[in-house]
C-alpha cells in the first residue's frame, strides 16, 4: 500500500481517493501564504470545535491524529462558541456554504478540509479557486489593523475569529 495514496470515507463521501504529491507543509502556490497550519488552527480553537460534524469522533482518518491532541471537541457534534479562541461564533453553517456553491464535492466539509489536504500535499483542480477565496478574506486583516489598537484582542472579536478560520492569525 502506497502511503501517498489515500482512500477516505465518512458520512459525506465514500471511498474518496487522492494522492499526496508534495511534502507536508511545503511547495505551496506562490500566492498562498497562510499564517497558521491546520494543527495550529485546531489548537487555538476554530469552528466551535465541530468542523468535522458527521465524522466519527470528529477526527477524520485522513488527517494526523497529532493535529487533534489537546483540542477540545464537543460530544454532541454541535458547534460551541466557547471552544473558539475568541469565544464567539464566527462561521456560517455548512448548509449555507452548500447553498452558496462554495463546497467542492471532493471536500464536502469546505475550505478547511481543502486546506488540510493541501497542507498534507494534495494538489487539486480546485486549488486556484480556494486560494482566490483565501486571498479575498485578507481584507479583514486590514479592517482589524485599521480599527483596533495593537494588542486589544477584545476589538472585533468576531472578525478576528473568522480570520482564524481562514488560517490568518486573528491575534494580530
Amino acid at each position: 500500500m502506497n502511503p501517498n495514496h489515500i482512500t477516505y470515507s465518512d458520512k459525506f463521501q465514500k471511498n474518496y481517493r487522492y494522492k499526496l504529491t508534495e511534502p507536508v507543509g511545503k511547495n505551496f502556490h506562490i500566492d498562498f501564504k497562510p499564517q497558521l497550519t491546520p494543527k495550529e488552527m485546531l489548537k487555538l480553537g476554530v469552528f466551535g470545535g465541530a468542523y468535522f460534524i458527521g465524522v466519527k469522533g470528529l477526527i477524520p482518518k485522513d488527517l494526523p491524529k497529532s493535529w487533534f491532541l489537546g483540542v477540545e471537541l464537543p460530544q454532541d457534534e454541535q458547534k460551541h462558541a466557547e471552544y473558539n479562541f475568541f469565544g464567539i461564533s464566527a462561521s456560517q453553517s455548512l448548509k449555507i456554504w452548500q447553498e452558496k456553491g462554495w463546497i467542492h464535492a471532493d471536500d464536502p466539509h469546505g475550505w478547511f478540509q481543502w486546506y488540510c489536504r493541501y497542507y498534507l500535499g494534495r494538489r487539486h483542480a480546485d486549488d486556484a479557486r480556494q486560494i482566490k477565496r483565501w486571498k479575498a478574506f485578507r481584507r479583514h486583516v486590514s479592517a482589524v489593523w485599521n480599527n483596533c489598537e495593537r494588542g486589544d484582542l477584545t476589538c472585533r472579536r468576531k472578525q478576528r475569529q473568522a480570520l482564524l478560520h481562514w488560517a490568518y492569525d486573528g491575534r494580530i
